[in-house]
């Protein structure tokens, strides 16, 4: 989530890249073993479980790190001799992956980084659903079902949940990992660099551990969910090499946060934190895992001990959070800034920066946002949390043109439900001839991205529950808010389940859960304009007026069709 950025390596952590110099490793036999079960369930439909027939299951079977012992590495085209029927096989695989084509198995220290073209063409992939329909191509959906699983399980978080005032609000599942990993300027190239190190120090419990975290971040930036059985596989060598070693338990809480198993991320922190109390990574995990879990007084807890164990980039931003959570917006602005006054790596500064944009959008504050924008941008100018906070903030201010470019742009790259939604709603505000089948074109997107990604074995629940009250089938956006209240009860899901309950009639239902979303005290625009339609809708014309005049006093901008209809009912109401 961008409001909790990547946990910082420690002291004791080695950092991947240390050994640049040294040639690729291979894969071994016992590598490729390990880890092979997988401790962590995910859940969602399997191959066998979809209709027989359906173009998805055919994707499911095929779709690399869909499951099996794939490691989805495979041998690149350039590898090939010019003209071999591998290299055409390869090619195919740039345009979809072909049926039958499975990746060799790989162990936690070996395979490519995933190259940004064939991450690319599954983007283009997952945009080309909305036009084929149902005459999908098992070809295309395999990539789209890799490549969309990724983007859930991390990539939408970090996309996603950094805003809250948006129509589809996701909640904020965090990634601990290290940031110098991203500050080195070159992943891919660090953990070539480690994997050869770990060829000729297998035993190395350090490296291992390290290694599964690099792999856990390669996951999110590269759209390959095959990295999460590899980071399993680092992370479990590294426990049989040491038992219990702090790093490799951090690691696995921060895998376990990735596949949004909460209590297993905050089971694995605080065994890590039992073995060093002073662990950074597992320090800032255990503070994600008892956020996800709506444990927000414990949160505050974990916070202050982490700040007093640990200050810095990492535990700075998971403490302002906490405090936005409860409220105090005032603190948890001058606890960012004082991080980003410290941030010294291009990713902490975008990310730091980008946190205080949303901050002060969350307050319509715009020309405030606009400049830590700004600021993010400058440190690294394809950051999409800032780029899809820059055009959010512009919309808000009016200039429709802008926020539409950048929008574009945002879901060109990463095509996630909330900046789908987002953009399908600023075509609906601006209401050019042409626009209400664009913005009908990015909601069938979501569908497609809801479908593929619960194929692929994702929970989705939370990230899509909202997009489906707004924009789609009600009743599966109550079972989706329903599913995901059960396992857990925070002021995201409260808002879910409330909003889920209103567009299916049931508003008497939905009040109790309006309002313990905004019963902490943290300032979401989205939250009171929910609450206030909710309680229009019940009979508490009072209190509606009182919600919804809030909401417009706050942010009168938090939604290019919100706020309007936010509008429009608080002028009924007088």
């Amino acid at each position: 989530m961008a409001k909790k950025p990547p946990t910082g390596a420690t002291a004791e952590e080695p950092v991947a890249g240390a050994t640049a110099k040294e040639s690729p490793a291979d894969a071994t036999a016992e590598e490729s073993a390990a880890g092979a079960t997988g401790k962590e369930p995910q859940g969602g439909t399997t191959a066998q479980e979809v209709p027989a027939g359906v173009a998805a299951q055919e994707a499911v079977a095929q779709a690399p790190g869909s499951g099996g012992d794939g490691d989805g590495i495979g041998t690149t085209a350039q590898e090939l001799p010019a003209g071999t029927a591998a290299q055409e096989a390869v090619a195919q695989e740039a345009q979809g992956h072909a049926p039958g084509s499975d990746a060799g198995a790989d162990d936690g220290a070996d395979g490519g980084a995933g190259a940004d073209g064939v991450h690319d063409e599954r983007v283009a992939a997952v945009r080309r659903l909305s036009v084929s329909g149902r005459r999908w191509r098992a070809a295309q959906l395999g990539f789209c079902a890799a490549a969309l699983a990724v983007a859930l399980t991390a990539g939408a978080v970090v996309l996603g949940a950094v805003r809250d005032g948006g129509t589809a609000n996701a909640a904020a599942a965090p990634v601990a990992v290290s940031p110098q990993l991203l500050a080195s300027g070159d992943l891919d190239a660090s953990i070539t660099s480690l994997q050869a190190h770990l060829r000729a120090q297998p035993k190395d419990f350090g490296g291992w551990a390290t290694l599964g975290l690099a792999y856990i971040e390669q996951a999110r930036t590269k759209g390959d969910p095959s990295r999460y059985p590899q980071a399993q596989r680092a992370l479990d060598r590294s426990l049989r090499l040491r038992p219990d070693n702090d790093p490799a338990l951090a690691g696995r809480a921060a895998l376990a946060a990735a596949r949004h198993d909460f209590h297993g991320a905050l089971t694995y922190a605080d065994r890590a934190l039992k073995q060093n109390p002073y662990s950074e990574r597992a320090l800032s995990s255990r503070i994600d895992a008892l956020v996800e879990l709506g444990r927000y007084d414990d949160a505050s807890k974990a916070a202050d001990v982490a700040d007093e164990r640990r200050p810095g980039v990492p535990v700075f931003t998971r403490y302002a959070y906490v405090r936005e959570l409860r409220g105090d917006v005032t603190t948890a602005r001058r606890v960012l800034e004082q991080a980003l006054s410290t941030a010294t790596s291009r990713g902490d500064v975008s990310y730091v920066a980008s946190a205080l944009g949303q901050l002060a959008w969350n307050q319509g504050e715009y020309k405030t946002a606009l400049t830590y924008y700004a600021r993010a941008l400058a440190a690294d100018d394809s950051y999409l949390p800032a780029l899809e906070g820059r055009a959010r903030a512009q919309a808000a201010q009016g200039d429709s043109a802008a926020a539409i470019r950048g929008m574009e742009q945002v879901v060109e790259r990463f095509p996630l439900p909330q900046p789908l939604v987002e953009l399908g709603e600023l075509y609906e505000a601006r209401g050019k001839k042409g626009d209400p089948q664009k913005a009908r074109d990015q909601y069938a997107l979501v569908d497609a991205w809801v479908a593929l990604a619960r194929a692929n074995g994702v929970n989705a629940d939370l990230d899509t529950a909202l997009a489906a009250a707004d924009h789609g089938d009600h009743k599966a956006a109550l079972k989706a808010a329903r599913a995901e209240w059960a396992r857990r009860h925070t002021v995201h899901t409260a808002d879910a389940l409330a909003w889920a309950l209103h567009v299916n009639g049931r508003d008497k239902e939905a009040l109790p859960y309006t309002r313990r979303a905004t019963a902490t005290g943290y300032h979401n625009a989205s939250f009171l304009y929910h609450r206030g339609i909710i309680e229009r809708a019940a009979g508490d014309a009072k209190e509606a007026r009182a919600s919804l005049k809030s909401a417009l006093d706050l942010n009168p901008g938090f939604s290019p069709l919100g706020a309007r209809k936010a509008r429009t009912a608080l002028g009924a109401a007088k």
